[in-house]
C-alpha cells in the first residue's frame, strides 16, 4: 500500500498535467506557493486539508482525488486505521471513507475534532451540498452565516458552494461527512 504523501504526489501532478497547468500557473490559482506544489508532487511536505482543498478547487476536482486508495469492492476500515489529513488551523483532521467511483460525485468522510478552533471552508464547486451526521459530542456546524449546534445523532444538509463552518464543541467530537456535487 503507497503511502498517504506519494497518493498526492502522482494524482497532483497526473491532475496538473491533465489541466495543462505550469506549477506556476497552478500556484497562483490555489494561493500557495510554487515550492508547496513542487514539495507535494515530489512528495515531500506536509499538506493541510486547506492546502489540498485549495488546489482541488483550482483544478476543478474532487478533494478526494488527492487522498483516495482503490480498494476492492468488500472494505473494512477500522476507525484506529484511518489514514486523515489534518488542519492547519483548527483541530480538525478528515479521512476519506469512500471517494466517489467515475460518473458520480460524492465522497464520504470521518471527521475527527476537538475544542480549540473554527474549521472554515471556502466554497466548493458549483453544486456542492454536503450532508452531516454528528456521531459524538457537539459541533457547531453548516453555512458560516448559520451554523447550527449539532449533538449526536443530528442530522444536517447544507450547501457546500457557500463558506461553511465545522467547529468541535466538547473533545473527542466525530461526524460522518457525504460531500456531493451536482
Amino acid at each position: 500500500m503507497e503511502s498517504l504523501g506519494t497518493r498526492i504526489a502522482v494524482a497532483l501532478r497526473r491532475e496538473r498535467e491533465a489541466a495543462g497547468l505550469s506549477v506556476s500557473e497552478l500556484a497562483r490559482r490555489a494561493e500557495v506557493s510554487k515550492a508547496t506544489i513542487s514539495q507535494l508532487e515530489g512528495g515531500a511536505g506536509n499538506p493541510n486539508v486547506e492546502t489540498l482543498w485549495a488546489i482541488a478547487t483550482a483544478l476543478g476536482i474532487p478533494f478526494s482525488v488527492f487522498v483516495d486508495d482503490p480498494v476492492p469492492i468488500t472494505r473494512l476500515v477500522r476507525g484506529r486505521d484511518m489514514p486523515a489529513v489534518p488542519s492547519g488551523v483548527a483541530p480538525y483532521a478528515a479521512a476519506l471513507l469512500s471517494a466517489c467511483p467515475p460518473g458520480a460525485r460524492r465522497d464520504l468522510y470521518v471527521i475527527r475534532a476537538d475544542p480549540g478552533g473554527t474549521r472554515r471552508s471556502a466554497p466548493h464547486p458549483r453544486g456542492t451540498i454536503e450532508y452531516v451526521v454528528l456521531i459524538s459530542g457537539r459541533a457547531l456546524v453548516g453555512p458560516e452565516s448559520d451554523p447550527a449546534t449539532l449533538e449526536p445523532g443530528d442530522f444536517l444538509t447544507y450547501a457546500g458552494d457557500a463558506p461553511h463552518v465545522f467547529e468541535a464543541l466538547e473533545p473527542a467530537t466525530s461526524a460522518v461527512l457525504l460531500s456531493e456535487a451536482r
